[in-house]
């Protein structure tokens, strides 16, 4: 059996580095492996469907299109943009306002899309250019909009804790609180950067003209405080209704996208902007479903071979030492960060890591806030940093290289994992707010 379980893993890295996508290669792979098991392709063949009709009878996968469209609907109406400016007034003394303004929109938008990427478009079109235009240094910019948007993925609701809740069978609530204290802490850590950076190295953030700002006109501060408003109460609703216990993930995604959808139409979105947001949250969830289907094949035939024992003993082969099995985690994260994105990441590992840390009396709830906080540095991680892509993309300014915005990144990238340790050694920092709340 120890054989067949390598031959599987080697076949999926394979087929993974020959490009092909996760999700068919998970489900080529756990057909091969279940075949191999069982020797008869028909019960393969079943097994595989029976596996991937009961994921999707699950009303949980509902949650991950409703967030999508709810950050959608927010993203096109210019609530963002309001919100961003309301920041950039509210933090008018502070050095480095802009770049604080920046970390602290990107924190209170990941409150509303749970999506990363959709952070680094936004904030790459709203930002940049304002500090740009004040002077800031290019590579500065640049990896502050990079950095934040990580904020996406750990502040609730986070689609990539959804997927792990999916897979763990850990409750999406629970694991939405415990996100909070660790995703306030790093977006403290981020600002606290972003003032010492410009305090001991001025020209990196100039403070000359910041401070003179131009008294909004009534119309544009109506317009800043509906839709700046509008996020907060969109905040308030979904992650306030899941923490009282009014409301499911499920049905605190369905409010917040009928919520997203009257801020959309307060704002002036028409019917054509309301179905172009419908067709793009399906297309950033089909891939996602699709994914998750593979993964519930792929965590079957793990469970039916054994695997994570198998792995677990070669793990504890290398050392029994905790901390170096968590280095080699760490270590495996960050190197697949480098090639693929991560919800491909989390499908990969998490059925094989998730055991072993609780193996090894690790609390699930820090491990998986470690684990997203790890995965997520992964999105600034050279070659791949799909996060530095997405704002390349994204930034109105074809001169910007993606070495500059890496070498920005690098110190967010640096407070990520630094944060991802401290959560492991204090786990109490995600779970003390759940064993209040729940």
């Amino acid at each position: 059996m120890e054989g067949l379980i390598f031959t599987v893993l080697g076949l999926l890295v394979l087929l993974v580095i020959l490009g092909v996508h996760v999700a068919v290669a998970l489900g080529v792979v756990s057909a091969i492996g279940v075949y191999m098991m069982l020797g008869s392709a028909d019960i393969a063949l079943s097994l595989l469907g029976t596996t991937a009709y009961e994921a999707l009878r699950k009303d949980v996968f509902i949650v991950i299109p409703l967030f999508v469209l709810m950050g959608d609907f927010v993203s096109r109406s210019g609530a963002a943009r309001d919100l961003y400016s309301l920041c950039n007034r509210a933090l008018h003394r502070l050095p480095g306002r802009l770049a604080i303004a920046t970390v602290t929109g990107n924190a209170i938008f990941a409150a509303i899309t749970g999506v990363s990427i959709a952070a680094a478009a936004t904030f790459s079109r709203l930002a940049y250019p304002e500090m740009v235009a004040h002077g800031y240094k290019r590579t500065f910019s640049l990896g502050v909009i990079a950095g934040s948007a990580c904020l996406g993925m750990l502040i609730p609701p986070s689609i990539l804790l959804i997927v792990w809740a999916i897979l763990t069978e850990e409750s999406i609530g629970a694991l939405f609180i415990a996100g909070l204290l660790p995703g306030l802490l790093l977006a403290l850590a981020f600002c606290l950067y972003c003032v010492a950076a410009a305090m001991l190295s001025p020209a990196t953030a100039p403070a000359s003209g910041e401070r003179t700002q131009t008294a909004p006109t009534p119309e544009e501060l109506r317009s800043e405080l509906t839709g700046g408003l509008s996020i907060l109460f969109l905040i308030l609703l979904v992650i306030g209704g899941i923490w009282g216990g009014l409301l499911t993930p499920t049905e605190a995604a369905g409010f917040g996208a009928i919520g997203a959808a009257i801020v959309g139409w307060l704002k002036g979105m028409r019917l054509s902007h309301f179905l172009d947001a419908i067709y793009s949250a399906g297309k950033t969830t089909a891939p996602i479903m699709i994914l998750l289907i593979s993964a519930s094949m792929y965590s079957r035939l793990l469970a039916m071979a054994g695997a994570v024992d198998v792995i677990q003993g070669t793990f504890y082969d290398v050392s029994d030492n905790p901390v170096v099995i968590v280095a080699l985690i760490i270590a495996t994260w960050l190197v697949l960060g480098m090639f693929i994105d991560s919800i491909s990441i989390i499908l990969l590992t998490v059925p094989i890591f998730a055991p072993m840390a609780a193996a090894m009396g690790l609390d699930p709830l820090a491990f998986a806030i470690f684990g997203i906080l790890v995965i997520e540095a992964g999105l600034l991680t050279p070659p791949f940093g799909l996060l530095v892509f997405t704002v390349k993309a994204a930034v109105p300014d074809a001169t910007v290289r993606l070495g500059e915005i890496f070498s920005g990144a690098i110190p967010y990238w640096l407070l990520i994992v630094a944060v991802a340790i401290i959560v492991l050694a204090v786990p109490e920092l995600a779970t003390w707010l759940p064993a209040r709340m729940m």
